[in-house]
Formats: structure tokens, sequence, C-alpha cells
């Protein structure tokens, strides 16, 4: 999902911006929430947990360059599921700049376009799920098809926004065009194997019921 330099340039690039503070004033609003909810500790404890764990997702699981961008394991739903929207936001946001700094300095011009493409598709992943999970279910209970609900929204809206850097930066020409089908074409091997995924990482968290009530993992996991 990192957009490629050279695709948004110039003056262009302001946009991604204005798109990067909508989204951290959404991780902003998460994060009070959490804090009220469960404390500061909390939400730094597990802000550093999904911290480590996307800048693995990020340089040790595969990932490889299709078309315009390139494809992750990045498992979002996974981390919003065990961890809750705010630190998902924060580990999402701070993993994806390490590994700018610390592994490829030349994606941090694209870090607000980059940022967008993974933090809006959370929110909006977080906005399905209190509309689709009943308030008297689990995380850890809910089943294949609400999984696969969270996973089309997040990584469908990881190609949407892939595909509006990607015509916004380069127009509609052909070549442009087949870069950005044969990538969400790529992609779409992720949302079929991230629901599988959650669901198997759920049925393994059931088994570590004595942490229901620890600080590290998000309330709801759980609790209805």
């Amino acid at each position: 999902m990192h957009i490629e330099p050279g695709v948004v340039d110039g003056a262009k690039i302001v946009l991604s911006y204005g798109t990067a503070l909508a989204a951290l004033g959404l991780s902003a609003k998460a994060s009070l929430d959490a804090v009220k909810k469960d404390g500061l500790v909390s939400l730094v404890s597990r802000s550093l947990l999904t911290t480590l764990l996307v800048f693995f997702f990020f340089e040790v699981l595969p990932h490889h360059a299709v078309g315009v961008s390139e494809v992750h394991f990045i498992l979002g739903s996974t981390l919003f599921l065990m961890f809750g929207p705010a630190a998902a936001a924060i580990g999402l946001g701070f993993g994806l700049l390490a590994q700018g700094v610390f592994f490829a300095p030349f994606d941090l011009p694209q870090y607000g376009m980059n940022m967008t493409t993974l933090l809006l598709p959370l929110f909006a992943m977080a906005a399905v799920a209190r509309r689709t999970i009943s308030e008297n279910t689990a995380y850890v209970d809910i089943s294949y098809k609400q999984a696969l609900q969270l996973s089309l929204t997040f990584q469908g809206g990881i190609i949407a926004w892939v595909a509006f850097w990607a015509f916004y930066g380069q127009g509609f020409g052909a070549e442009n065009m087949s870069s950005v089908a044969t990538f969400g074409m790529a992609y779409l091997s992720v949302v079929l194997l991230e629901p599988v995924l959650d669901l198997a990482i759920l049925a393994g968290a059931k088994s570590l019921n004595r942490f229901k009530e620890s600080s590290l993992l998000e309330r709801r996991l759980f609790n209805s």
C-alpha cells in the first residue's frame, strides 16, 4: 500500500497534508476515548505492542511490489480487534514512520499519503464494526462473515486510497489504469486470507481468557 516516490509530487502533495491531519484528528479522538475508558498506561502499552507488530508486518512478512504500489499483510482488522482502534491507529502511524526512518527514507515524503491510506480505512472499519457486531458479542466470538466485512472495509479502503493517489498524481492514462488494476487484483488475496487469520488468532485468544482483565488487550475482546 506504499505510494511510490514520484506518483504524487510538486504542489499536488499538499493535499496529503490535509488528509493526514484528518486521520490524526480521528486518531486523537479515539485516543482520548481510550484514555477515558482504560487509562493512559493501557493506551501507551497497547500502542507499543501495535507499533512493534506493524513494524514486523512491514519488514518481516512477505511483501511485493505490484502495479502502482506494494502488497503487504498489514492485519489491520486483527490489530483493531485485539487492541482497539486507538492503539491500532497509533501503531500503524508509528510503525510506518519507523520503517521510513530506518529502512526506507525515500518513503518519508509520501508519509502523509501512506498514513491516510492506512488510518482512514481503519476508522471506517471501526464504524462498520459498531454497526455489524452486536454489543452482546465479544470479539472472540465473531463469525467469518463479520470478520470478512471488517477486512473488506479495511483492505477495500486501502485499495481505494491507493487508486485515488495514483489517479490524482498520474491521471487516467492506460498504463496507470492498468497498474492500479494490477495492484487491486493482487490485494484481493489479502482480503481473502485476512479473515481466516483473524479467526485463527481470535480462536487462540480464547485460550488467553485469564488475561481478560489485562490492560494490554481491548476490553471488548472477551467481554460483550
